[in-house]
């Protein structure tokens, strides 16, 4: 039974939830505070649940010798050392869309309160100064909101905006015409939208591209008297820059629930009457909070019980439909793999996998990460599904995928070719009825075995007798053999054997079948 650590505060129905899947569950929600405590423990569970106040860095991974999953509840990952964990094998899930609505409503409630200046009213009030002069707001009916990111919160916004009968614009490199008409908005880019907002929200991710995107040359661009809101990520604007825009009245207003440096503590914007601040509380609802611990409990005890992969940061997603069509694959792309490892002894200069047939029309990056996972696997034992790809990457090894409809008699096949200096070395397998992964093609020849556990791979020149003194070797080394499968180019040319064994053969037993004649190369495989 795996074992999940809860170590912040959740839902008790989020340990409910992992115990009705059959997952161990050790619920701790203070332990994610105590570092040295999380850094003893952390080696016995195979799952790990967090929020934002435990700190997975690469220390706590290195310890981490079971763990398979991190799920985090809520969308920030900052507190997860992801490439660490991606190197250890380690799957990191957030829950991207638990808290989407709630971030979204925070905006726009932002965005009234920043139109009607209700915060400062509420404070002078309560102070008893009457001020309804001093308060003059603004509608946003009619108004452009320039939206800055329109993904999932993003478009939930323009959703909402346009029921104010608001005219939403956006800027997204990413978001395509037809999405954007589906949504009911405009488009654009930057400087224009820059230029013709009334109110600008952010809702985009902080990337190298995406840092300080309301630079101090962009708010120089903005319609005089814009308000801004930010309640996505701190870096997203020059803080510095916005404070003088403020100052100057080129920027009315704004209203930030995130912040370069967090808790935000004696921030100058602070002193400032046209700024509304809130500490981050963009998902702090208790529906949000709630959504977010259910997801990440469903999303860990999934993985660990099913192999289904959903919000993967560092890992193709598998739907709970795909697991059971991939699982076959996934081992036939890992044992074609380690195939060719095994018999590779020098550096690995490409990778190449074709998928043909039924195999083409599925989820084929799992697959090429179990390929990878084998090819890699004798040289580097701990490599696995999450860190091969970038293993592979880090040591520039390119990876040439190729997906096509049948064309041979196979109705599905996986062909892995490894290129060495040397050579290309190329293996093709495909699975059967009863789901267990057959070789079909080892170096350009033909041949059907099913891979066992220990196997002799033998290379030799196609002349008579060969195969009868191959056997008799073997039982002279007392080796029983469990099954034959042989293979040529042609008479007289390039021949194969592929035995499946007892057993462990050794060292003695390798060299003594390689002084056989006519033999090229011998290897003992594993499976």
């Amino acid at each position: 039974m795996p074992k999940v650590l809860v170590s912040d505060k959740l839902s008790k129905t989020a340990v409910q939830i992992f115990k009705d899947n059959g997952v161990e569950v050790d619920y701790l929600p203070d332990l994610g505070k105590d570092k040295d405590k999380l850094l003893e423990v952390i080696g016995q569970y195979d799952g790990l649940a967090i929020r934002s106040a435990t700190k997975v860095t690469e220390k706590i991974i290195a310890a981490a010798t079971n763990l398979k999953v991190i799920g985090r509840a809520g969308i920030g990952v900052d507190n997860v050392d992801i490439p660490a964990a991606t190197k250890k094998g380690i799957i990191v899930m957030n829950t991207p869309f638990g808290n989407s609505i709630t971030t979204a409503e925070h905006a726009i409630s932002l965005m009234l309160s920043l139109a009607r200046q209700i915060p400062e009213a509420d404070a002078s009030t309560r102070a008893s100064k009457w001020e309804k002069n001093r308060f003059m707001g603004v509608e946003v009916t009619s108004k452009v909101l320039g939206i800055i990111g329109a993904g999932n919160i993003g478009s939930i916004v323009a959703d909402r905006a346009q029921g104010l009968r608001m005219k939403v614009i956006a800027f997204d490199p990413f978001l395509s015409p037809e999405r954007a008409l589906d949504l009911g908005i405009e488009k654009v880019e930057l400087d224009d939208l820059l230029a013709r907002a009334d109110f600008i929200t952010l809702h985009t991710p902080l990337t190298e591209q995406t840092r300080n995107i309301l630079s101090r040359e962009a708010l120089a661009k903005v319609k005089d008297g814009v308000r801004i809101i930010n309640c996505a990520r701190g870096g997203l604007i020059d803080e510095a820059a916005l404070y003088d825009a403020l100052k100057a009245g080129k920027v009315a207003g704004a209203a930030l629930d995130v912040f370069v440096e967090e808790p935000a503590v004696n921030n100058p914007l602070f002193e400032l009457p046209n700024v509304i601040c809130t500490p981050h509380l963009g998902a702090s609802t208790t529906e949000a909070q709630e959504n977010v611990a259910l997801q990440v409990a469903e999303q860990i005890s999934a993985y660990l019980m099913t192999g289904e992969i959903t919000n993967a940061l560092n890992f193709p997603s598998i739907s709970a439909e795909e697991a059971p069509r991939l699982t076959p694959y996934v081992k036939l792309a890992e044992t074609l793999g380690s195939f060719a490892g095994q018999l590779t002894d020098s550096d690995i200069k490409g990778i190449r996998i074709e998928y043909e047939g039924t195999v083409a029309g599925l989820n084929v990056r799992p697959l090429t990460a179990a390929a990878l996972t084998g090819v890699m696997k004798p040289q580097l034992q701990d490599v696995n599904m999450v860190s091969a790809p970038q293993i592979a990457k880090d040591r520039g090894i390119p990876v040439e995928v190729i997906t096509r409809e049948q064309q041979g008699a196979y109705e599905s096949y996986i062909r892995l070719t490894v290129v060495t200096d040397k050579q290309e070395r190329g293996v093709a397998g495909t699975v059967f009825a009863n789901g267990k992964p057959r070789i079909i093609q080892v170096k350009g020849i033909n041949m059907e075995a099913e891979l066992t556990p220990s196997m002799l791979y033998v290379t030799n020149e196609d002349r008579p007798g060969h195969i009868g003194r191959l056997g008799t070797v073997l039982g002279q080394l007392g080796v029983n053999i469990a099954n034959f499968n042989l293979g040529r180019v042609e008479e007289g040319g390039d021949a194969i054997a592929l035995v499946s064994i007892d057993g462990k053969l050794a060292d003695d037993q390798l060299a003594t079948i390689g002084k056989l004649e006519g033999v090229k190369q011998a290897k003992a495989l594993r499976f």
